[in-house]
């Protein structure tokens, strides 16, 4: 017998090499928080990929994980929230940051939670088990009903689930090891093939607005390379007045005297702030000499330190 608590989720791998394969499991890729929920005899516990405790953001889905599951349990999953069909980053922001569950419910952003794994069940450590069979289990210990879904997976044919994903408008495809074990961090185990491009980004200025617009006129971003944090270009698109004025609020805060970035920033009207923060950005793809094509803000992160956050290669 052991006892379930909290540990570090499996992060997936970035790959361009798209693929089928009979000892592989396909699910589809959702955008929003990752999730793992530890429960060890009294109220369900929701914890960030940093282990942040969730629960006053979600209290829908501390109910919901309290009347299922058993009394003792570890399960991994991601917290969505839906544009239309899609899961969608940016629809889950008002709920992301918050800590009164109240305000949480007042937004009326509904959430859902979708399950992928169990790492501990009624007093038995999962993890050395293969995924087909803690897929199995996990499919037996709730009962999934809404705000709690199971996420469903195929076998075998990556490829045409990967073309039918990016056709949907999806993130992409996970692809896992059915026969892997659950390990913490990044994993050759998870692979990831994505639709679109996009990654975490750390922010390191920004600058003065133009024209009508308030608050700033993009923000400076980058990413780190061993202890250096190197400059990816600016994003000045996908903000509202609110998010503006909320954003800039931050940023005056964090205003300091030094560039953060080792490579020189030529861009007018610049601020630097400490890297602190940490930005989910889309973007087109990388140009020849490293900085994005087309970005767009799609929100602030809480759950990945800015020192975590690296350049994604395949």
């Amino acid at each position: 017998m052991t006892t379930p608590g909290w540990r570090e989720p499996t992060l997936a791998t970035l790959t361009d090499r798209r693929f089928s394969d009979a000892g592989w499991m396909f699910e589809r890729k959702l955008d929003g928080v990752r999730a793992i929920c530890v429960r060890d005899g009294g109220t369900p516990t929701l914890y960030s990929r940093n282990h942040k405790v969730m629960d006053n953001a979600y209290p829908e889905l501390v109910e919901a994980l309290d009347r299922q599951g058993g009394p003792r349990f570890v399960a991994d999953g991601e917290i969505v929230a839906f544009d239309g069909d899609n899961t969608s980053f940016a629809a889950l922001q008002p709920r992301i940051h918050l800590t009164d569950p109240a305000r949480a419910r007042a937004t009326g952003v509904r959430v859902y939670y979708y399950l992928f794994d169990l790492l501990h069940f009624d007093g038995h450590d999962a993890t050395p088990l293969p995924l087909r069979e803690r897929k199995a289990l996990l499919k037996d210990a709730f009962e999934f009903t809404d705000p709690l879904r199971l996420s469903a997976h195929r076998n075998t044919d990556g490829e045409k689930f990967f073309e039918e994903a990016c056709r949907r408008g999806w993130e992409g495809v996970i692809a896992k090891r059915a026969d892997a074990p659950y390990h913490s961090g990044r994993s050759a185990d998870w692979l990831k093939f994505k639709c679109a491009q996009g990654q975490e980004l750390v922010v390191g200025g920004f600058t003065d607005p133009q024209g009508a617009r308030h608050g700033f006129g993009a923000l400076l971003l980058g990413y780190y390379d061993g202890d250096e944090l190197r400059y990816a270009g600016k994003v000045g698109t996908g903000f509202d007045e609110k998010l503006l004025a909320s954003l800039h609020d931050q940023l005056r805060e964090l205003e300091t005297g030094r560039s953060p970035f080792a490579d020189a920033v030529r861009e007018q009207g610049t601020h630097w702030v400490r890297p602190e923060l940490v930005a989910q950005i889309g973007f087109s793809e990388w140009t020849r000499d490293g900085r994005l094509r087309h970005p767009r803000f799609l929100g602030l992160r809480d759950d990945k330190k800015p020192a975590d956050v690296v350049r994604e290669k395949p």
